[in-house]
């Protein structure tokens, strides 16, 4: 079945559900993005190396699994649609404060903020589009959702390329407002998950079990059974987050720093690689409903590597063009199935917390990368062989990880 069929067999309530979902993911990364494009602009006005700026996207990186362990528990707790409004709302405020950091310190401080209220919005939004949306079609919802992510760096390439040069780094901040936006649209047209809400009494059952010793090794074991499962997500989201973060977090400083591209020039190729990332989500989404999950997972991780050579060492604009688009076709490609994946995966006590945690917490652990990157190529000289690396080894990693994981589609997603 083919994706508008499948979205044309959604309610009103389901379409809306998903689009907020989308739209929210999209404005968070929007708001990422702007940070990850303006780095040797805020560089220049404090007067520091671009490596130091950089650890604004390492404190991000480190703060997100407290993000979503806050507001996924409170997704659990008190229902997906408050929580995801109030998320929303958190992380615009800290975009837009972001805009008038007097100093470089105080900027900082503003971007691990920013990292807590980032790490909650993809494990509450999936957590409410997956237990609302039908299960067929769901890998091709799950290309599409995760490709928010890709929609938002388009829009944050489109402003940098189009207005950097007048409004400048804090002017471009500004529109972290947008998300606002968002907010009274999902008050009103989008409802609380239907399994969440078929789950009121039993949570509340489950915590009115008296507190002994039997009860408790109970919800232990419970707890217990979960987590070899759980420790496979966090490995698999490290090598996923060191995949996309690793190709793209230093890739326009590459572009503007050493192959010394105009920020009009970076905006347009920002935007053309974003929808190279689109389409693999929406490719590899769809072909996981025939394949399985694995399966795309693994043929998008390995065929990042033979577009190395255009993605890395390009020489020409149109070389670097089609490189970056392919290379982000197949990192997104991937990625593309990972909404479903974790989603699946999960059992519903904990679905708004476990994978957006454990997603986050890949994060945690591979947060240095763009520091660790920014500064290899700052002792090399070079950029080019650090993204070529590190496309290959975590690439081939990523692909061996995958075979030892549970194919999960067509998973029925139960309440409780």
């Amino acid at each position: 079945m083919s994706a508008i069929n499948h979205f044309r067999q959604l309610s009103s309530r389901q379409f809306n559900t998903f689009t907020a979902s989308f739209l929210g993911w999209t404005l968070d990364s929007f708001d990422y993005f702007l940070l990850i494009f303006c780095i040797p602009a805020i560089a220049a006005e404090f007067n520091v190396r671009k490596s130091e700026v950089m650890t604004a996207v390492l404190l991000t990186q480190l703060l997100r699994p407290v993000g979503a362990l806050l507001f996924g528990w409170l997704a659990d707790r008190y229902g997906r649609k408050p929580v995801l409004m109030f998320n929303i709302l958190t992380f615009s405020a800290i975009e837009i404060a972001s805009a008038y950091a007097p100093s470089l310190h105080s900027f900082l401080w503003l971007r691990a903020c920013f990292g807590i209220a980032m790490g909650g919005i993809w494990g509450v939004g999936a957590a409410l589009v997956f237990e609302t949306l039908p299960t067929e079609g769901r890998g091709t919802f799950s290309g599409i959702l995760q490709e928010g992510y890709a929609v938002g760096q388009i829009f944050a390439a489109g402003i940098f390329g189009w207005l950097f040069t007048t409004l400048h780094w804090r002017g471009l901040f500004l529109f972290g407002a947008a998300p606002l936006l968002l907010i009274p649209y999902i008050a009103v047209f989008v409802g609380e998950s239907p399994l969440w809400l078929s789950g009121i009494q039993s949570r509340a059952e489950w915590r009115k079990v008296p507190f002994t010793l039997p009860n408790l090794l109970r919800k232990f074991h419970y707890m217990l059974s979960f987590a070899p499962t759980f420790l496979f997500l966090i490995l698999l989201m490290t090598l996923f987050m060191s995949f996309s973060h690793g190709t793209q977090d230093v890739y326009p400083t590459f572009l503007q720093s050493e192959v010394k591209f105009s920020p009009a020039l970076v905006g347009r190729i920002g935007i053309l690689y974003g929808f190279g990332s689109i389409l693999g989500g929406f490719v590899f989404g769809s072909l996981s409903e025939k394949w399985g999950r694995k399966r795309a997972i693994f043929t998008a991780a390995l065929l990042a590597i033979p577009v190395i050579p255009l993605y890395a060492y390009g020489h020409s604009v149109w070389a670097i063009a089609l490189g970056s688009f392919l290379t982000f076709f197949m990192v997104q490609g991937a990625w593309g199935v990972i909404p479903a994946y974790l989603t699946e995966l999960t059992p519903a006590p904990m679905r708004a917390t476990a994978p957006g945690l454990a997603y986050q917490i890949g994060g945690l652990i591979t947060a240095w990368n763009v520091v660790i990157q920014a500064r290899a190529a700052e002792h090399f000289g070079s950029y080019r062989g650090v993204l070529a690396v590190t496309v290959t080894v975590v690439a081939i990693a990523l692909a061996i990880v995958i075979l030892f994981g549970r194919e999960s589609k067509g998973t029925e997603l139960l309440a409780e």
